[in-house]
């Protein structure tokens, strides 16, 4: 994986460059559509490409382990195949959801150990088993193990899960490096920054991992953000940390966020995203517009007939206006959720596409701050 640094805001952190993989080129900032069991929840992969442009889709290395299973995966020739999708694929390690999903889990030096969630059985990663694992579901770009600590851990905690989770990145990382991909194209790993809401924890976490660097490290991830502390605060471990990582090398800021939060963290140095919220506000019935956020079941939309979004860039956008949008909520049928997921991806991707544009302009700071005005707007 390549890095090319293309601008940089002259008043903020912000900056933009293109990811080339083999499986194509990624223009950051970039949100990425989480496609967490190998699919993007109610939404085509012809429109993730055709309507939407996602450059990159995630996949998640606990769900896929469990369901489908390794060996489905390795017959199948990867992820790539068995889902039908030709352009880059992140996924995560699993260690989030081990921390939000297991009922039981225990966490040692070697590994941790987790019952699943579909049936209970238990199972074991460790740093080594998990890059075997992202190995055989072939994503172009794997995370490290890590434990994700809880946004309102004490330090005392903070500090023994970063230390767990450096002693997991070492062994991961020469694991990686001591082993090839499965599918003749190339894998990079990114390691992920811990270390909670503690500045010093989140200084010696880069250090770490700085000190691990090598050509098979293609950027660095910022985990445990959006887990429970004050919004403030996240913003706040990402002024400490994006200035200490590589500037040649992308940032990924795992499971951020509202449409605010990712032009905030552009502007203090984030080139990568991805969350559910596009996706599980939109089954909801709330949608991000450039306007401002609608809820479709309000009773004020059930006969405007004006286009859901005459400023979306989706088709459906269009093609459908809010009162049958509106309808098809109250009725329950799974279309409105299918329209509202596929409006909400286009909007966070034309979000990033317009970040982009005014990045390489040089006025970004002052369209930002226009536009999260619009934004918080309740229509």
């Amino acid at each position: 994986m390549k890095f090319e640094l293309l601008s940089k805001d002259p008043y903020t952190s912000a900056r933009c460059g293109l990811v080339t993989t083999d499986h194509g080129t990624i223009q950051t900032p970039i949100f990425m559509p989480v496609g967490t069991i190998g699919s993007v929840k109610g939404v085509y992969h012809r429109d993730l490409k055709q309507d939407i442009d996602a450059q990159i889709i995630l996949g998640n290395t606990y769900h896929l382990y469990l369901r489908p299973g390794l060996d489905t995966l390795r017959k199948a020739g990867g992820l790539h195949r068995f889902e039908g999708w030709d352009r880059p694929i992140l996924t995560d390690s699993g260690g989030f959801q081990v921390f939000s999903l297991s009922p039981i889990r225990k966490l040692t030096p070697e590994g941790c150990t987790f019952a699943s969630h579909i049936d209970g059985s238990r199972h074991t990663f460790t740093p080594e088993n998990n890059v075997e694992t992202q190995r055989i579901i072939g994503a172009d770009i794997v995370m490290a193990l890590d434990e994700c600590c809880p946004g309102d851990a004490d330090q005392k905690y903070a500090a023994s899960s970063l230390k767990l989770t450096q002693g997991w990145l070492e062994r991961f990382a020469k694991h990686f490096d001591e082993t090839e991909p499965l599918y003749g194209y190339s894998q990079t790993m990114f390691p992920i920054i811990q270390g909670c809401v503690y500045p010093d924890l989140r200084r010696a976490a880069v250090e770490h991992a700085l000190s691990l660097d090598s050509p098979q490290r293609g950027g660095y991830a910022i985990g445990g953000l959006a887990v429970g502390e004050p919004t403030e605060v996240m913003y706040q471990m990402l002024e400490i940390t994006c200035p200490l990582l590589p500037e040649n090398k992308p940032r990924y800021l795992m499971g951020v966020g509202t449409p605010s939060n990712l032009l905030e963290a552009i502007a203090r140095g984030v080139d990568m995203f991805d969350c559910v919220m596009p996706t599980r506000n939109g089954r909801n019935g709330m949608l991000f517009t450039w306007n401002g956020v609608m809820n479709m079941r309000n009773k004020k939309w059930e006969q405007d007939f004006s286009p859901i979004d005459p400023e979306g860039t989706s088709f459906v956008d269009k093609a459908y206006s809010k009162a049958y949008l509106r309808h098809l909520f109250i009725a329950g049928e799974m279309f409105a959720a299918m329209i509202a997921s596929e409006h909400n991806l286009a909007f966070y991707l034309d979000l990033v596409r317009k970040a982009r544009e005014h990045i390489a302009a040089g006025d970004f700071a002052s369209w930002k701050e226009q536009t999260l005005k619009k934004l918080a707007v309740r229509l």
